[in-house]
């Protein structure tokens, strides 16, 4: 018997080797690492092999399996990973089929993996590929002079940063809009942009800080910096160190300034996240603001001009966001019956938890902010005898008044004449925690033939008259408006811009069907440009055009509180429409 043991145990082993040989590696689990480096040499191979490469459904097979990496843990190691591939997948499927939908899905892939993983190796790369598909195959050179400004100015140490470089360069010599001198990644001089001949005359005398202001709550906090002229300024975060007992600090340097009468050189802040400021004189030409953090997830600075002034965002950590849940659910195996099975009977508080639980998620609104454009010695457009301040606020108030009898809660930015900064009335939206923001304003043009009404969301402009509009209301030049691209390239990435365009369509169709009971009125459209007052929102956000006042026939209605009403029903049919489509879950 002990004979033949070993030679069968051997032959066993060997079979059971050849077995596995012959298997493939994905019936036993294979890691994601594995399923991963499959993918990966799959893609290889078919871009070598001409033949192949022609099928779209090849393609489609590595596609799927990039795809089927990234569901299996879509924060791992290969999760940026397989969304680069999966980019790149679909541009080389574009390159060979011509069909711009290929191309627009590799940006998406490209676009979702800078968005989850901003501090990746590759992410530069991804900026790069999705830039160069913007500007060659989907002929949208803003956009791709923005994703080239945002490696050069964040990714100024990564190997796509030379490239990029070129490409602006060449970009500027064919009169691409858009200036170099942008904002530089942390701990970096960010320089003033040339100097205006009326600022010219003060290059010898230094800048003033004027002031440092602030606005704060648990979980946002904004802080302003006014100064007296535009400044070359850095700024540096530095992390927490609880061995000499120092909180996230952030530290800004203005250069060639000196410090206001009128600043603080020490503010302690008890409410929020913002624990303290402090503003001193570095060195006979340096200032430099300190903001001390109790707590800090992300931050942005952005410029602002008309006056100059210096924006600093931080949001609070999340963490402390946990959906509790009071009633432990145990799964177990069902037990079986022969009797009839019974028709589901929805726990009794199930409508409550689901509300709850939407609420939570930020599926629902109770709250809106409307912010009646302009104000005290800031007029807006003012033609045929009207003031848009004035008609702004008129409006803001009829509109509340419809908003509040739908059951909504109704903020304001201003209630009255008063003056206040852009940047404040976001600020005010995000400290009370507003679940919409609706900004309203009056147009103006040229051309007093000009009319009709138009809806805003925050991106970037895409045609001269979204950067006219822009300009007036931010109060700066249009040529500036293409500086802003590149600060707005930062702030997009948080902001709810796909609500607030769902939210701006619904408002402006039904404010349109409303409005054409009665009046004829042209449609201007849904569009898109960066406003300074919708910059750093954490909710859906619009600006409302509610018509021209340079328009004899428009200003005429815009006078009257009958046409302000119809255009306020039709509003507010459209945020009913956008609260229904949101809250769709709540009945499942």
């Amino acid at each position: 018997m002990r004979k033949f043991f070993i030679p069968n145990l051997i032959m066993a082993l060997f079979l059971a080797g050849l077995l596995v040989s012959v298997i493939p590696a994905s019936a036993f689990g294979a890691s994601i690492k594995d399923d991963f480096t499959i993918a990966w040499k799959q893609f290889h191979a078919l871009s070598k092999n001409k033949k192949k490469a022609q099928y779209r459904s090849e393609w489609e097979k590595v596609g799927k399996k990039f795809r089927n990496v990234f569901k299996r843990s879509t924060r791992g190691h290969y999760a940026p990973k397989s969304l680069y591939y999966l980019g790149r997948t679909y541009e080389e499927l574009g390159n060979r089929s011509g069909i711009k939908k290929d191309f627009r899905t590799a940006v998406d892939y490209y676009g979702r993996m800078i968005s989850n993983f901003p501090s990746h190796q590759w992410t530069d790369d991804s900026i790069f590929r999705r830039a160069e598909i913007r500007l060659r195959k989907l002929h949208e050179k803003d956009l791709a002079y923005s994703d080239y400004l945002t490696i050069v100015h964040r990714y100024a140490k990564s190997d796509m940063y030379s490239k990029a470089r070129a490409r602006l360069d060449s970009m500027d010599r064919k009169g691409a809009k858009g200036k170099s001198k942008h904002k530089k990644p942390s701990g970096t001089i960010i320089p003033a942009k040339k100097a205006s001949s009326k600022s010219s005359k003060r290059s010898s005398s230094k800048a003033k800080l004027l002031s440092v202001r602030y606005t704060s709550s648990e979980t946002y906090t904004r802080v302003v910096l006014d100064l007296d002229e535009e400044v070359r300024y850095r700024y540096q975060i530095l992390n927490p160190n609880q061995s000499v007992n120092r909180p996230h600090r952030l530290y800004i340097d203005l250069e060639n300034t000196v410090l206001g009468n009128g600043v603080h050189k020490a503010t302690h802040v008890a409410d929020g996240i913002l624990k303290d400021i402090r503003s001193a004189q570095r060195d006979p030409r340096t200032t430099r603001v300190v903001l001390d953090f109790n707590a800090m997830q992300d931050y942005k600075i952005f410029p602002l001009e008309n006056p100059f002034r210096l924006v600093v965002d931080v949001q609070a950590p999340e963490e402390g966001k946990v959906v509790e849940n009071k009633s432990p659910v145990r799964h177990s195996a069902p037990k079986r019956s022969k009797s009839k099975p019974q028709k589901y009977t929805p726990p009794a508080n199930s409508k409550k938890m689901a509300g709850e639980l939407l609420e939570q998620l930020g599926l629902t609104f109770k709250t809106i902010m409307l912010d009646p454009g302009h104000g005290g010695k800031d007029p807006g457009a003012a033609a045929n005898g009207l003031k848009e301040k004035n008609i702004n606020l008129r409006f803001a108030k009829i509109l509340a008044a419809k908003l509040k009898k739908a059951g909504f809660t109704v903020m304001y930015t201003r209630t009255n004449d008063k003056f206040i900064p852009l940047e404040e009335r976001t600020a005010m939206a995000n400290i009370k925690k507003a679940d919409m923001f609706i900004s309203i304003h009056c147009n103006a043009h040229r051309s007093s033939k000009i009319n009709g009404i138009e809806t805003y969301t925050l991106n970037l402009a895409r045609n001269r008259n979204a950067v006219r509009v822009a300009a007036r209301e931010n109060a700066v030049s249009a040529k500036r408006i293409s500086d802003l691209q590149v600060i707005l390239t930062d702030l997009m990435l948080n902001s709810k811009m796909k609500e607030s365009k769902d939210l701006a369509n619904n408002i402006h169709t039904r404010s349109l069907q409303n409005i054409r009971r009665k009046w004829k009125v042209k449609d201007q459209g849904v569009r898109e440009a960066p406003f300074y007052v919708l910059m750093g929102a954490k909710m859906p956000s619009v600006l409302i055009e509610l018509g021209y006042l340079t328009n004899r026939t428009e200003a005429k209605r815009l006078k009257t509180d009958r046409y302000l009403s119809y255009i306020a029903d039709g509003i507010v049919k459209g945020v009913l429409e956008y609260k229904k489509q949101i809250e769709r879950y709540a009945s499942l």
